[in-house]
């Protein structure tokens, strides 16, 4: 998996690897988050809603990319 993202970083998709695999963190952590939780679930939640346009143009660039091949 790991070769699978240097390679998707490389092609300009992802802006850098540091950054999706937090993103992949916080959207774990969300996933399993508890009701007891709720101070946690919510900071993981905003962070998410904040790096949504982050996310929008991962998925355009995938767009993008995948165009070449289709």
């Amino acid at each position: 998996m790991s070769e699978v993202l240097y390679n998707i970083e490389k092609e300009q998709i992802i802006d850098s690897l540091d950054n999706w695999i937090e993103l992949r963190e916080v959207r774990n952590e969300l996933e399993h988050d508890y009701p007891e939780e709720l101070e946690e679930a919510l900071k993981d939640l905003k962070f998410r809603i904040d790096s949504f346009d982050k996310i929008e143009s991962y998925y355009l660039n995938s767009l993008n990319f995948s165009k070449k091949y289709l």
